[in-house]
């Protein structure tokens, strides 16, 4: 009574891929300035995140000088661990509340006698039908603005979408023998979910999370640049572009810097993601979606 062995090294044969190995090196540029960045960036430039640098709007330096006189470059290689932290919360809680509301929708989309099926998908229904951006603009028009508000919205809104990922790969997998002989033992729902069902569809969890931490970026950034994420005097790119945009012909790389690195990011995490999905696809014989 034992499930089948997931399929072996799905991380090792997505990585045999091309685009796979390109995309992880496009992430891990952006992911090690990020990490790095605090550091290295005073000691590159002899200013801190906050020094006064030279006039605003300056090709002074390396990167000039942002709005308030500030040394660009130090700012950018300290801004990229907000954009990473809060999207890679985002995306945990988007990723672990779907994943765990699509098995229970989809372990008990069988039994006509429970609800938690369609109760759980109309609910998330519920949430797709407001953007993002709105609940956002919402949350902060009720609680004020906070980073960790907006990773929490963000990430709940991600829910319903991981959610029908989760319910379709669950139905695939509740009507196999050894998920119904587990059942026919008295083996409580919580460890079949949790031994049988989980290792079983955790390729297609594992390119939603990587699709969900792609969006995730983007609506970081994006919210930052709104002024609803980090706020001044932080370093943070989102912010930065916005804090920049007016001199974009004048000092350019405060808002290209940013835009390159949130860029690069994005196509390395699809990459990645792109290949995932292959790879699952082909060891499950099913077109990518």
């Amino acid at each position: 009574m034992s499930a089948p062995a997931v399929p072996a090294g799905l991380l090792r044969r997505t990585f045999r891929r091309r685009q796979a190995r390109i995309g992880a090196v496009l992430t891990l540029v952006v992911v090690a300035v990020a990490l790095l960045g605090p550091v290295l960036g005073p000691l590159l430039t002899g200013y801190g995140v906050d020094d006064f640098a030279g006039r605003p709007f300056r090709p002074d330096g390396v990167a000039g000088t942002d709005d308030l006189g500030r040394d660009v470059l130090t700012r950018f290689l300290a801004g990229g661990g907000p954009v990473l932290l809060y999207a890679l919360a985002a995306t945990a809680i988007g990723i672990v509340g779907g994943a765990i509301a699509g098995m229970l929708a989809g372990y008990s989309a069988g039994d006509r006698t429970s609800r938690l099926d369609s109760l759980i998908m109309r609910g998330g229904d519920v949430l797709l039908s407001f953007p993002q951006l709105v609940l956002a603009l919402l949350a902060v028009a009720v609680l004020g603005s906070s980073g960790w508000l907006l990773v929490l919205v963000i990430g709940i809104t991600h829910i319903p979408r991981v959610a029908r990922v989760a319910r379709q790969a669950t139905l695939s997998v509740a009507g196999q023998d050894y998920v119904l002989a587990a059942r026919m033992y008295g083996v409580p729902r919580r460890r079949i979910l949790a031994t049988e069902v989980l290792p079983n569809i955790t390729g297609p969890l594992m390119v939603e999370l990587g699709l969900r931490l792609t969006y995730s970026i983007g609506y970081v950034a994006s919210l930052s640049f709104l002024g609803l994420g980090v706020q001044p005097p932080a370093a943070d790119w989102g912010l930065q572009i916005n804090e920049n945009r007016i001199a974009l012909i004048v000092t350019p790389w405060g808002v290209l810097l940013p835009v390159l690195a949130i860029a690069v990011l994005t196509v390395g995490t699809n990459m990645i993601t792109d290949a995932l999905a292959k790879e699952s696809a082909d060891t499950t014989g099913e077109a990518p979606a």
